[in-house]
């Protein structure tokens, strides 16, 4: 059920099912926002700062966390109640997940690996992190906050965003699984293929060839191919092509750049080249995204 939101110090709040809530809420005044909200105390807290940034305070004041633009930060502490309590800077865009622990449990039961303190013996402690998160991510949260819905599917979208979001927030992918790719054993080469990745990604306007890249980071052609993949799960440059486009939708959702600006922001010659790789990834066009988006 979505609640209207009550002015200036009220999120907006829609509840996607028993144990989970979702909190949007985007301060583009010239004020600091003051908001608050109960949580109980057997629930999880996921804050992401898409724009902006924003301060939390506990415990009277007695000590805050900041959380800044494309950082977000999960608190859990099973002994203490931690309601919310933040001041949103001018401009500033703050979604954030509470989901119970036993909802929680129900997700994850299966992978309860990935995710420590889903175990048994930290299942009494509080845990507190406070990561950057990814493109990927940036995207989910915008289509959250941004994206017009009819209010009768409003709640079963924002769910399955949600559980995108989840999955995307605890996904390893990014961790060489070593067992399929014996390659993949030295830890050098290792290093090297994420040394790949962080070039292709810095120079993501002008990228080097795979013969120079290969060059560059001291690996065989074939060896960076392979690694590549394995590790990543794609080839090079349709790794690079994918994060384009997530940086392509996240300068679409900031509402600062209108399409040609992105193309050319991404190392597109012409405003076409940009349109047809958009549309390719995702079935429609820049402008008909932005329009999706827009307030």
């Amino acid at each position: 059920m979505e609640d209207k939101n009550n002015g200036k110090s009220s999120f907006e709040t829609t509840e996607i099912g028993v144990g989970c809530v979702v909190l949007r809420t985007k301060n583009d005044q010239d004020a600091v926002k003051h908001l608050t909200h109960h949580v109980a105390q057997d629930y999880l807290q996921f804050h992401f700062c898409l724009k902006g940034n924003l301060n939390f305070i506990y415990n009277e004041g007695s000590y805050t966390f900041p959380l800044y633009e494309n950082h977000s930060m999960l608190l859990y502490n099973p002994v203490k109640k931690l309601p919310i309590d933040v001041e949103l800077s001018p401009n500033t865009w703050l979604i954030s997940v509470l989901i119970s622990i036993t909802k929680f449990h129900a997700l994850f039961s299966s992978d309860a690996d990935h995710i420590p303190f889903l175990s048994p013996e930290n299942s009494s402690k509080k845990f507190y992190d406070n990561q950057e998160f990814s493109s990927s991510i940036a995207v989910v949260l915008s289509q959250i906050l941004q994206s017009k819905i009819h209010d009768s599917i409003k709640a079963l979208y924002i769910k399955g965003k949600v559980y995108e979001l989840l999955s995307l927030y605890f996904n390893k992918s990014e961790d060489p699984s070593i067992a399929q790719c014996p390659f993949l054993v030295d830890e050098e080469n290792v290093r090297k293929i994420r040394q790949a990745k962080e070039i292709i990604l810095e120079r993501m306007t002008t990228p080097p060839s795979l013969e120079s890249l290969a060059v560059e980071i001291g690996l065989s052609l074939k060896k960076l191919k392979e690694g590549f993949k394995e590790l990543y799960g794609d080839t090079v440059y349709a790794y690079l092509l994918d994060h384009k486009m997530e940086e392509a939708c996240r300068m679409l959702n900031s509402q600062k750049y209108n399409v040609n600006e992105v193309g050319l922001k991404l190392g597109y010659s012409t405003a076409s080249h940009f349109i047809a790789a958009f549309k390719k990834k995702y079935g429609t066009t820049p402008k008909k995204y932005l329009g999706s988006v827009s307030s």
